[in-house]
Order: structure tokens, then sequence, then C-alpha cells
């Protein structure tokens, strides 16, 4: 299952979005209002609940300066990534897309997919308000 937020345009330069989506403790200010659990596990790795949700563990897997970020679940049954791509418009403007991937049986992805989409989306839109 592949999942996109929208194109996000940013008022920031592409290193300072990589910057602040590169520290995992800016995530906290990118969830929606209905989280009920945030916590920094590691460096690179916290742990977050939505109400109502089981807990997911995101890992930082991969970056590539200032252009991408690859979150990955920590452990668990189920494996996804959350890749966060930046590209520069100019100086001082960018733009922001996250893409979720994962394997899930068809059962499963129909039942998270709407929440999901709707996560991602979230913590897109955030982004220009947090940085």
């Amino acid at each position: 299952m592949n999942l996109e937020s929208p194109n996000i345009n940013v008022g920031k330069s592409a290193e300072d979005v990589y910057n602040f989506l590169s520290d995992v403790k800016n995530f906290e200010a990118l969830m929606p209002e209905n989280i009920s659990k945030f916590e920094i596990l590691e460096h690179d790795k916290f742990v977050f609940a939505l109400k109502g949700m089981p807990e997911i563990v995101l890992k930082k897997k991969e970056t590539i300066p200032p252009n991408k970020i690859v979150l990955g679940a920590a452990g668990g049954k189920i494996d996804f990534s959350l890749v966060g791509e930046i590209k520069a418009i100019d100086e001082s403007n960018s733009e922001v897309q996250l893409k979720f991937s994962g394997d899930f049986n068809p059962m499963m992805a129909m039942m998270i997919k709407g929440p999901i989409t709707k996560f991602i989306e979230t913590l897109a839109t955030n982004i220009p308000n947090a940085i």
C-alpha cells in the first residue's frame, strides 16, 4: 500500500525543512490533536499513539541531505516506511511531500487506508506552522 500527502509549500529553505525533520523530537509538533502518547526513545527513535490506536515506534532509517528523510517501523509485526521528500523551490521556499508505504494484507489495508491517509496529511500540513 502506497499513500501520499499533498505537496505542501513551506516558507523555509529545503535545508531548514530537512534539519527540522531530521530531529525526531520535532515530530511531536506535527502530530494530530488526538495524540495520546509521544515519547523519545533514542536520538533517532520515538513512539507515539493516537487515541484508539496501538502504539507505533518509528526510527530514522536513512537521510539524504537536504532532500529526503526515511522513517521506518522499529519492531512490531508490520513493516512500513514514512518518507519525507523535500524539494527546493528557491533559497527561502521549499515543497514537502510525505509518502507512506507498507505491505499489508488486503483486509488490513482496507481498514487502515483512511486513518493513515488522514494522518500523513495532518503531519504534512502542520510542517509550515511548526518550523
